[in-house]
């Protein structure tokens, strides 16, 4: 009997590769790669604030800066009152009551800012520990991604901080300003260095260094990262190549 043939093997219909009928799913390459790199550019932000807020960073910065002859206090109660703000900020409870000879260091709207500040410093520690998260799940689920997204997250927030860097150099007050209205109500963190405390524990010339200081050390953890990555990259990379290249063999008998 002559054999029949129908239209329907030459359709893309259930028949057809799987391929063919699954939804485009190239959109989830590029947005994992954004998370990666945002999560990366957080968290290498994070590390590197960390070193700026130590007692003897501190103590050198405001030496330099001559916060006791602002304050008019001698250099202990200065090193004694700043990581004491200072911890108020990270730890809590964030009253910010430091005394200096039976006197508060900090007046009310001082120590409205300073709330402000933890707020502030509050989120960065939960967008931190969030980033951590996603770039754990994103090792776990694509090697290759994951140190593709690494690499370029590193490589674009050092490319920012370059730039930003550059722009301080020239016009480091409106820089400053601008930082300031991206977190804070507008008039709550103007003061004045001749009468009030805060700014004298911090002058200008603390924040100018600080700021370089930690821009530097941005740039240079994320061109270490980068590197780092970009090896990491490579060599899982190949690892998959060959694993497509060269499937098991299939058990004898099947």
């Amino acid at each position: 009997m002559a054999s029949q043939t129908t239209g329907r093997s030459e359709e893309p219909g259930y028949h057809a590769p799987v391929t063919a009928i699954e939804p485009d799913r190239s959109w989830r390459g590029p947005v994992a790669t954004v998370l990666i790199g945002v999560a990366t550019a957080v968290v290498i932000v994070c590390i590197a604030i960390l070193p700026f807020l130590s007692s003897p960073w501190l103590a050198f910065e405001q030496g330099r800066a001559e916060s006791a002859a602002w304050t008019g206090f001698s250099e202990a109660d200065v090193g004694r009152v700043t990581n004491a703000i200072v911890a108020d900020m990270l730890i809590g409870p964030g009253f910010f009551d430091q005394e200096v000879a039976g006197e508060a260091v900090l007046n009310e709207r001082e120590r409205g800012h300073m709330r402000d500040v933890q707020s502030v410093f509050r989120g960065l520690w939960i967008l931190g520990g969030a980033s951590l998260i996603v770039l754990g799940v994103a090792a776990l689920v694509d090697r290759t991604r994951f140190w593709h997204g690494v690499r370029r997250g590193a490589a674009v927030l050092a490319v920012g901080v370059v730039v930003l860097g550059v722009v301080a150099l020239v016009a480091f007050d409106a820089l400053f300003e601008t930082f300031h209205r991206l977190f804070f109500a507008g008039g709550s963190y103007t003061f004045d260095p001749s009468t009030e405390r805060l700014v004298q524990l911090f002058p200008f010339q603390f924040w100018q260094e600080t700021a370089m200081a930690a821009g530097a050390l941005i740039v240079a953890l994320s061109a270490a990262l980068w590197w780092i990555a970009g090896s990491r990259e490579r060599a899982a990379s190949l690892r998959s190549e060959r694993a497509a290249g060269h499937p098991n063999p299939a058990p004898e008998g099947a």
